[in-house]
């Protein structure tokens, strides 16, 4: 019980709310340039960005970090916001520039949205990583 308990509590955490806002505004930043009929690439990193969030959501939430001991996921998680947040700079001002329609112009103020929050994220997670503190189990005596 006390587990499904902790499960539930990250959705109410600031990194769980960023990750919902970066699926969501990620969903309609895609839904804004398929509907746009803009070029695949805003598709692509759009649709890529809404999955990898949303894996890293179900693996904080089912608390699978725990679990899966092998990597450490923030590590991975901060690599994926910063990476996220650089091709987003660089695809959604090009969707800007090169606006076709106001649908490719609404999807890229929606990518820059999507920009800050992925540095929000990135900011948070670097707050929770500690490199030189114990990680767990494995943590040599000292």
């Amino acid at each position: 019980m006390a587990a499904a308990a902790a499960a539930s509590g990250f959705p109410r955490s600031p990194r769980g709310a960023v990750k919902i806002a970066r699926a969501l505004v990620a969903f309609v930043t895609f839904l804004c340039f398929v509907c746009s009929r803009s070029h695949g690439a805003y598709t692509a990193l759009a649709v890529m960005e809404v999955v990898i969030t949303a894996l890293f959501f179900v693996l904080y939430l089912l608390q699978l970090d725990k679990k899966l001991s092998w990597l450490f996921w923030p590590l991975a998680d901060f690599f994926n916001s910063v990476i996220a947040a650089l091709f987003l700079l660089v695809v959604c001002l090009f969707a800007i520039i090169i606006k076709t329609n106001n649908g490719t112009l609404a999807g890229g103020v929606l990518g820059l949205v999507l920009l800050v929050l992925c540095v929000v994220d990135a900011v948070l997670l670097f707050q929770k990583i500690s490199l030189d503190g114990p990680r767990g189990r494995n943590t040599p005596a000292k």
